[in-house]
């Protein structure tokens, strides 16, 4: 039975089975492969993409569940935070930024302007094997800096 839904804001119609994980429905039916494989239980954080704007693990999501949903990619966001992560050079090997580039962007939608502390356990479930933690951070820190320059 095919499945559509919205991907980077295109109207998509897959026809995979319904328990498929939208991360392999998006990589490797889609072709978008910003998206990555880390753990393949929800973990880690490196599958995160947003479901109608929110951060949501993509390889414990069945298709079957985003049916006539918005779904985003690290292709398809438009960020301040991507700016601030080039600017504070979060990246080390980069494999994780994507999905820590996802759950930033969510975290700055629902609080603009959060606490090192609020920060931290936004993030938390996200994992960097080269613990690049703080210049993350600071990326996350200056996105929000900026945007309270350009609201005031």
């Amino acid at each position: 039975m095919a499945t559509t839904f919205k991907l980077n804001g295109v109207e998509v119609m897959v026809d995979v089975p319904a328990d498929t994980s939208l991360l392999w429905v998006v990589r490797d039916e889609l072709n978008y492969k910003g998206t990555k494989f880390g753990c393949g239980i929800g973990l880690c954080g490196a599958c995160t993409v947003h479901i109608n704007g929110v951060a949501r693990r993509s390889c414990i999501t069945p298709l079957a569940s985003v049916a006539d949903q918005n779904i985003t990619t690290i292709e398809g966001l438009d960020h301040a935070v991507q700016q601030a992560w080039v600017d504070v050079q979060a990246p080390q090997c980069g494999y994780c930024q994507s999905g820590q580039i996802m759950q930033a962007a969510s975290l700055l939608k629902q609080n603009p302007s959060p606490t090192d502390g609020e920060i931290t356990a936004a993030m938390d479930g996200n994992l960097c094997r080269c613990m690049a933690y703080k210049r993350i951070q600071a990326a996350i820190r200056l996105a929000a800096d900026r945007h309270q320059e350009q609201s005031s």
